[in-house]
């Protein structure tokens, strides 16, 4: 689950999104929406939205994701959400970490046990001869590695696993 703030004319407040395969759950406040992934050509992509009422609507998006910052653009409007991250007193980590598109693993650049900063490079991957960089959100270790090199991945699949430091202790996030 990823929380995010948003600040849009007129509104403002949180949004949580859960990512499961191509489907996302979206929750603002008591509401709730689905979303299902339908198509993704590098930033583009189309969304098909499930309504309360059984209707689905089908919404042509293209996004961009730097660090906790998110650009989405929606029918000539530009949306932007912050990341919210819950941080321990160590900088905190997120516990996985995946790709947000299907890729090759290229390389790894880790190994269990290892510690990493915040900003590290820690797998390698490549998607329409692009090459992706997964990095260390925080400082930790690595706990887990759940791909090798050569592996074809969906986004969304976790592909690390960290530990959070926290005051020369690791906590699992």
């Amino acid at each position: 689950m990823a929380r995010f703030k948003f600040d849009l004319p007129g509104t403002e407040g949180d949004i949580e999104i859960t990512r499961q395969g191509s489907s996302l759950h979206v929750t603002r406040g008591r509401q709730s929406c689905e979303l299902l992934l339908k198509e993704q050509d590098g930033p583009f992509f189309v969304l098909e939205m499930m309504l309360a009422d059984g209707t689905r609507r089908q919404i042509r998006a293209a996004g961009h994701a730097h660090r906790d910052q998110r650009q989405l653009w929606v029918n000539g409007h530009l949306y932007e959400f912050s990341r919210v991250r819950q941080r321990g007193s160590g900088g905190g980590i997120d516990g996985s970490l995946s790709s947000s598109i299907p890729a090759v693993v290229s390389q790894i650049l880790v190994r269990v046990g290892e510690n990493v900063t915040e900003g590290d490079q820690l797998i390698l991957l490549e998607s329409m001869k692009m090459v992706i960089p997964i990095k260390a959100p925080g400082n930790g270790i690595v706990k887990a590695i759940h791909c090798t090199t050569g592996d074809s991945i969906q986004a969304g699949v976790t592909l690390i696993e960290l530990l959070e430091k926290s005051n020369d202790e690791y906590t699992v996030t």
